[in-house]
């Protein structure tokens, strides 16, 4: 079987398959798996950024961990309430 990865044709089908699946998943959990779908990732993404803010700080402190990450959403919100974020590309002249 060649390599998918020196084939784009191959690479883009095998993506478009891995893509297909995933959406045939979610199509069929009901609305409480997602849900406890949701609550999972979001975990894990709370727990990557403690691990990142540690490392980062240079600290095995857990608490000292999670008050960075506590610091660093609170500036993404303050930055996101006086509207720097944007919701769509800025239109080209």
């Amino acid at each position: 079987m060649p390599n998918v990865h020196e084939d784009p044709a191959a690479l883009k089908a095998l993506q478009d398959e891995l893509y297909r699946e995933k959406v045939r998943r979610a199509r069929a959990m009901t609305p409480e798996q997602r849900l406890a779908e949701v609550f999972e990732l979001t975990n894990g993404v709370f727990a990557r950024m403690h691990d990142g803010a540690m490392w980062q700080l240079g600290t095995t402190d857990p608490v000292r961990g999670w008050q960075e990450v506590r610091r660093r959403l609170d500036r993404l919100c303050r930055v996101r309430d006086q509207g720097r974020f944007v919701h769509q590309k800025p239109s080209v002249p």
